[in-house]
């Protein structure tokens, strides 16, 4: 069993998280899944978190120091390890990732759906550029790609929390309403993830603050939540402290059963079986 789904939650800090993805607190208290409370790197950024999230690498090492370094990645990610092992990568997920792991600078005109692209990492990928498109259609984008295509490691990265959180700041019912609205989509398609054989881990990249504020270093803005379903993780609650952001990638790897790349820290943190 080496499936797995990476649903990444922009912007859903750990305290909103934890109050409001109550599906996903109700499988840890049943001993179904394992709860982390993780400390993000810095900046607490969006497209700097996604190549650390993917690559383990901090900014100073994989150079995506702010969300306006426009270019692929020159680290060797989750994605490209994929790639060396023969699986197949899917994607319904924000465009800064096609810019990432696929090509700079994204064409809307042309860039929106990209199945099977030459050199691209995404093999299978449904890439937005609006932070208003609906969660919604999001969710049922990657549900396409993974029911067509079957890919052995799925992406689904839903915008409407950060969108929320910038416009209303992280003390609003709008930012915590989207982040309930994420849970729900989330629980209506988990046992159907699960019963087809994939783990699951779903996390963010960074938080948001009250003044509608991310990239520093308050707690509000760096300390996210992490769920991870998978019978090669023990189950329970084990957020008595913050555990590192990059044991992320080397935790996906080890889902995927795939080698680590050099660079990535032993994900000691988590436990596993």
């Amino acid at each position: 069993m080496s499936k797995t789904i990476f649903v990444l939650l922009d912007a859903c800090g750990y305290e909103v998280g934890t109050e409001y993805l109550g599906y996903l607190e109700h499988l840890v208290d049943y001993g179904m899944a394992a709860k982390y409370r993780v400390r993000g790197e810095l900046p607490s950024m969006s497209r700097p978190m996604y190549e650390t999230l993917l690559t383990g690498m901090p900014s100073h090492v994989h150079g995506i120091t702010c969300n306006e370094v426009v270019r692929r990645s020159n680290q060797e990610s989750v994605l490209h390890l994929c790639k060396k092992s023969g699986l197949t990568v899917g994607g319904a997920v924000y465009f800064w990732m096609s810019e990432l792991y696929n090509k700079a600078p994204f064409d809307k005109h042309n860039d929106r759906i990209q199945f099977n692209r030459e050199g691209n990492l995404i093999d299978y990928g449904i890439f937005y550029w609006e932070d208003t498109y609906p969660d919604s259609h999001l969710f049922q984008d990657g549900e396409f790609i993974r029911k067509s295509y079957k890919p052995d490691f799925m992406m689904y990265h839903p915008m409407s929390i950060d969108l929320a959180g910038h416009t209303y700041g992280a003390d609003s019912k709008e930012y915590a309403w989207k982040v309930a609205d994420n849970g729900c989509l989330i629980a209506d398609l988990l046992p159907s993830w699960i019963e087809d054989g994939y783990q699951v881990v779903v996390t963010a990249d960074h938080g948001m603050d009250d003044r509608g504020i991310h990239c520093g270093i308050a707690d509000k803005q760096r300390v996210v939540p992490l769920y991870i379903i998978s019978p090669l993780v023990e189950n329970g609650h084990f957020e008595d402290h913050s555990i590192d952001q990059r044991n992320i990638a080397p935790l996906l790897c080890r889902l995927l059963e795939i080698e680590t790349a050099k660079g990535m820290i032993e994900p000691d943190e988590i436990h596993l079986k």
